[in-house]
C-alpha cells in the first residue's frame, strides 16, 4: 500500500485516538538519522514468493505454535513468546515498548529487526536503536524517509501483515490474534478495534 492510499487511514486513526502527526513525524526523521543503512531489501527476499506466518502476541498464540510454518514474522514481544518455544523468528516488527535484550541477541543472531516510530516511543528509539548491530529497518505511520518505511497497518501484528502483503508473500498465516479480547484497557481495545478494520482491507476477516 502506497502512502497516497494509506494516508486517509492514517488520518482517521489520528481524529480517532486525538494523536499528534507532528510527533509522528518528529519521531520518524529521529529514526531516520539513527539509521546507518537501509536493510529493506534483506525483507524483501525473504518474504517474497514464500509463506509467512505472522505471529501477534494474544495469549492464544502458544496454543496456536502448530500452526506456525515457514517464514516466521514476530509482532513485538511474541518474539520471545516464539523464542522460548524453540521457534526462531525471522523478522520482529516492534516499536520497541515489548523490546528486552534477547532482541539484541536475536537480531546478532540473524533476526531481522522492523522497528517503528511515534511519537510516543523517542527515548526507546535513542535506547535501543544503537544497540542493534544486525539487520534493521525503519518504519513510520506518517511520511515515508530515508531507512523509514510506510507499508500501512498500525499496531505492531497489522503492520507486519501490510509488510508481508507489500512485499509479496505468497501466503500470509496469522498466528495469536485475538482481537476481542476484552481484557484490555480502552486505548488498546481501540487499537484492537483499528487492527481488525484495517486487516480487512487485506482480505483477513478475524
Amino acid at each position: 500500500m502506497d502512502f497516497a492510499e494509506w494516508e486517509p487511514h492514517y488520518l482517521e486513526i489520528l481524529d480517532y485516538f486525538g494523536f499528534d502527526r507532528a510527533g509522528d513525524e518528529e519521531a520518524g526523521r529521529l529514526l531516520s538519522t539513527l539509521l546507518e543503512c537501509d536493510n529493506l531489501l534483506s525483507l524483501a527476499s525473504l518474504v517474497h514468493g514464500n509463506d509467512i506466518t505472522v505471529c501477534g502476541n494474544a495469549p492464544c498464540l502458544k496454543d496456536e505454535l502448530g500452526k506456525i510454518s515457514g517464514i516466521v514474522v514476530a509482532a513485538d514481544a511474541a518474539a520471545e513468546v516464539l523464542d522460548a518455544h524453540g521457534i526462531f523468528p525471522d523478522a520482529v516488527f516492534t516499536d520497541l515498548d515489548g523490546a528486552t535484550d534477547r532482541f539484541i541477541e536475536l537480531n546478532c543472531e540473524g533476526t531481522i529487526m522492523v522497528i517503528h516510530a511515534h511519537g510516543d516511543n523517542m527515548p526507546l528509539l535513542r535506547h535501543w536503536v544503537p544497540r542493534f548491530k544486525g539487520k534493521v529497518i525503519g518504519t513510520t505511520q506518517s511520511t515515508p524517509l530515508p531507512h523509514v518505511y510506510n507499508f500501512g497497518g498500525f499496531t505492531d501484528g497489522d503492520r507486519a501483515v501490510f509488510a508481508a502483503d507489500e512485499l509479496g508473500a505468497s501466503h500470509i498465516t496469522l498466528a495469536g490474534f485475538d482481537l476481542d479480547d476484552k481484557n484490555v484497557d480502552p486505548l488498546k481495545r481501540g487499537k484492537l478495534f483499528w487492527a481488525r478494520k484495517l486487516l480487512a482491507l487485506l482480505g483477513h476477516d478475524i
